[in-house]
């Protein structure tokens, strides 16, 4: 699994309070609402997926792991994007997921 990148790691060595606040306003939303672990971690990647950004899916694999989410169970959230956002972003997608949880 890959590890936390260094261009973040240095955002938060050089701007820790940002980093701080950063990290409480995505622990109030995650306790905000109803959802379980797994589900919100399974929203922030096809939220990632539709916006293409490739940082973010990387980062929510990572999460999603960590939530217990399974290798597929990512890829169906990949996939369920195809019709919203077509098969070149989804395909995308699934590269930047293989990223962190390896090809099979």
């Amino acid at each position: 699994m890959s590890q936390i990148p260094k261009r973040f790691q240095k955002f938060t060595e050089d701007y820790p309070q940002v980093a701080k606040a950063y990290e409480e306003l995505g622990d109030a939303v995650h306790s905000a609402g109803p959802l379980d672990d797994k589900t919100r971690a399974l929203i922030k990647l096809a939220i990632s997926t539709g916006a293409r950004l490739e940082g973010a899916v990387h980062s929510h694999a990572r999460k999603a792991l960590k939530a217990g989410v399974t290798k597929e169970e990512m890829r169906h959230a990949v996939l369920l994007a195809l019709p919203t956002i077509g098969l070149p972003s989804m395909m995308a997608a699934m590269t930047w997921i293989d990223d962190i949880i390896g090809e099979e």
